[in-house]
């Protein structure tokens, strides 16, 4: 099971910064996911929440005048591309676009410019993976229209019948399921892995969880502690 460091190992560093990226990587993470907005000039930045602490919403703010912790997407992709590495790195792209935060995107702007930076990268170059991942599904089918080659995983919270969900996504071309914690459960790994979809797991830190993940078949684990996760699972192989 891969471990994949949720906004970076943010329970060491500050959420969604170079440094928690950097830490995810010193602390053997599989990879790392992370949540991308976009920027009144169209800059692709990685922040989790639409509004900056302050109050100041991101869509409204050039990239200059973002503070300094705010890293674009392209920073945090070349910080976890390591050319000297044998070691492929999984970089899991949220698109956030819900409809009651002021940079919804309803043409699906964000996901063509997510599209465009991924394809310019090099999927599977420089050791490195990326999956793109989104509450938003129609966010996703636009990544698929793109360029059917980026791996795209729809994002849930909600307990669907697992028939119904895996059919969902296997009828987009998706690659993976990424659902809550408490939505997982055996019949749904099941289901994906006889369709061949994958199953990433958010947000976990409990090692006893961790285990069970592990346990029951999951892929991945999306967890603020990458460490913990690592040792949990060197000691369970």
């Amino acid at each position: 099971m891969k471990v994949i460091a949720h906004r970076g190992a943010s329970a060491a560093e500050r959420e969604n910064t170079l440094e928690a990226f950097r830490a995810a990587v010193r602390l053997n993470a599989d990879g790392v996911e992370l949540d991308v907005r976009r920027t009144a000039n169209d800059v692709l930045v990685v922040h989790h929440d639409a509004h900056l602490p302050d109050g100041r919403a991101i869509i409204e703010l050039h990239d200059n005048e973002l503070p300094d912790w705010v890293p674009t997407l392209a920073e945090v992709m070349d910080v976890c591309r390591d050319p000297a590495s044998d070691r492929e790195f999984v970089i899991n792209i949220e698109i956030k676009s819900a409809p009651n935060d002021p940079d919804y995107d309803a043409e699906h702007q964000v996901s063509a410019a997510v599209a465009g930076l991924v394809m310019g990268w090099g999927i599977g170059e420089h050791h490195g993976e990326v999956i793109v991942s989104s509450f938003d599904i129609e966010a996703l089918n636009r990544i698929r229209a793109i360029d059917p080659n980026i791996p795209t995983a729809y994002l849930t919270f909600e307990v669907l019948a697992p028939d119904l969900l895996v059919s969902r996504v296997v009828a987009g071309g998706h690659t993976a399921i990424h659902p809550y914690f408490a939505s997982t459960s055996q019949a749904l790994i099941d289901a994906a892995h006889t369709a061949g979809i994958e199953v990433n797991v958010w947000t976990v830190n409990d090692p006893d969880q961790i285990a069970q993940l592990a346990a029951i078949g999951a892929d991945a684990v999306i967890t603020d502690v990458p460490d913990v996760a690592r040792e949990v699972l060197d000691k369970n192989p």
